[in-house]
């Protein structure tokens, strides 16, 4: 942890630098690596203005709020970074997990004349692959039916498994 203060018109007090300290730690926990930080302070007339700025892996967050305390400008600001970073983990997550994976939307509806269910899930590769990348990833997911766009045609088909044990293609003219 590694930060920088700044005061204008004020004196960085003891207690200030274990409230900015403390909430630096809950914030290093929240991302996993240490992070620079530069805290600036400063009062003018009424107003006490707590400006900070963390450097962490791939930009920075800014906070600023201003209020007539200096206490609760910086938990105000340290409140807003931290919801920040909770958001860009958020994120990050989404992402990691989306990649090339196969889509799965799963949805229900009833059909009230016959009483049976009718579940529906959709499930594709987005990305062009051969009929065998295809049935190599059809064994690997244990799935019953894999949908997939052929990569020489760009055409959809159908790999299922039969009840026989063979594996079926489809292709739509």
């Amino acid at each position: 942890m590694n930060i920088n203060y700044t005061a204008k018109r004020t004196v960085i007090t003891p207690e200030i630098e274990k409230v900015c300290e403390r909430r630096l730690k809950s914030i290093e926990k929240l991302l996993g690596y240490p992070v620079e930080t530069h805290c600036k302070l400063s009062v003018e007339k009424y107003r006490q203005i707590a400006e900070i700025t963390i450097k962490i892996k791939g930009g920075t967050l800014n906070a600023d709020e201003e209020t007539s305390d200096m206490h609760s400008s910086l938990t105000m600001a340290f409140d807003r970074i931290e919801k920040r970073v909770k958001k860009e983990r958020q994120k990050l997550r989404e992402r990691k997990r989306r990649g090339n994976k196969i889509m799965e939307a799963p949805s229900v509806s009833e059909d009230e004349e016959e009483g049976k269910r009718v579940v529906r899930i959709h499930e594709y590769s987005p990305k062009p692959m051969s009929v065998e990348e295809a049935l190599i990833h059809l064994e690997s997911t244990k799935k019953e039916i894999l949908v997939f766009r052929k990569s020489d045609s760009d055409r959809w088909a159908v790999l299922y498994e039969r009840k026989d044990g063979n594996i079926g293609l489809i292709e739509p003219e």
